[in-house]
């Protein structure tokens, strides 16, 4: 039996396939190794997987994570993922090779992730072959939901929100200014806590127009500091993974198209392709 999976930032999607073809899925927290430790990581596996799971018929996991952009970070994984499939061969990849794999398989394009944090590269069928930096959530991450999340915050804090999305805000989360800043900078994952708003600006119904520019404003950062830097970007479709730019997707077409692109693949989740990958195209490669 083998398991793949494509974790981000806030959540990990697993497949488990059997020696006789049958797919079983299930959900963990996410492992980003620059906020989570190897332990943290043991401990959360040995209390989420499933209780059925029998980990010592696994042969091999191939795990892609947010995060695990070099050796030192993918180590900080491996060795969590050693300890809890003990009798697995461990691949460790990253996930934006993940996503790249899921929405172009063997052939060459540009991929993009808009989820938790957002990353972009160019691919070339085989392994990704340009990567402009995001910045992470504190630095970048534009068109992300902490992106859009922090958008909707300052907006708050500063009392620029009209005042129906104000008051819509307080009735819903009942959070101060000092509530906010407390828990962005003391507590952690505070990308996760920033992300968890582009919810709201998604379901805010009591002014779309204002939800609307706030999701624009922020994919229109993410083209013009990330996309719009790759080497003739204009030749390539826009192909992206993530439950932001899935669920933004007329928002962030319409930016794509002002752009010069041609809107390609946009999907929530890349872990179905991602296990047609391993299967068909390039079984036990990572």
């Amino acid at each position: 039996m083998i398991i793949i999976a494509d974790g981000g930032s806030t959540k990990t999607n697993w497949c488990l396939v059997t020696e006789e073809g049958k797919k079983v899925y299930f959900n963990t927290e996410g492992y980003n190794p620059y906020f989570s430790g190897t332990d943290y990581i043991i401990k959360s596996l040995t209390e989420s997987l499933p209780t059925d799971l029998e980990k010592d018929k696994i042969t091999e996991v191939n795990y892609y994570g947010a995060g695990c952009s070099t050796p030192e970070m993918r180590k900080v994984v491996e060795d969590a993922m050693q300890v809890v499939f003990s009798k697995s061969k461990v691949n460790i990849g990253h996930d934006l090779l993940a996503a790249a794999r899921a929405l172009l398989g063997n052939n060459e394009g540009f991929a993009a992730i808009l989820g938790t944090g957002t990353n972009t590269c160019l691919y070339n069928g085989k392994e990704v072959t340009n990567n402009i930096d995001s910045g992470a959530y504190i630095l970048g991450d534009e068109g992300s939901g902490c992106h859009i999340g922090k958008k909707l915050l300052v907006d708050y804090l500063r009392g620029y929100m009209p005042e129906a999305v104000r008051q819509n805000f307080w009735d819903t989360f009942k959070l101060t200014p000092d509530d906010i800043n407390e828990i962005v900078y003391t507590q952690p994952r505070a990308n996760r806590f920033c992300a968890s708003f582009s919810k709201f600006v998604y379901d805010n119904i009591v002014n779309i127009e204002y939800s609307r520019n706030l999701v624009r404003t922020s994919f229109e950062d993410f083209f013009r500091n990330l996309v719009t830097h790759y080497p003739d970007y204009q030749k390539y479709t826009f192909n992206c993974i993530g439950s932001v730019g899935y669920n933004f997707r007329n928002v962030l077409e319409e930016v794509c198209i002002e752009n010069g692109m041609t809107v390609g693949n946009i999907i929530r989740s890349p872990i179905d392709n991602l296990v047609k990958y391993h299967l068909e195209l390039a079984p036990s490669q990572l």
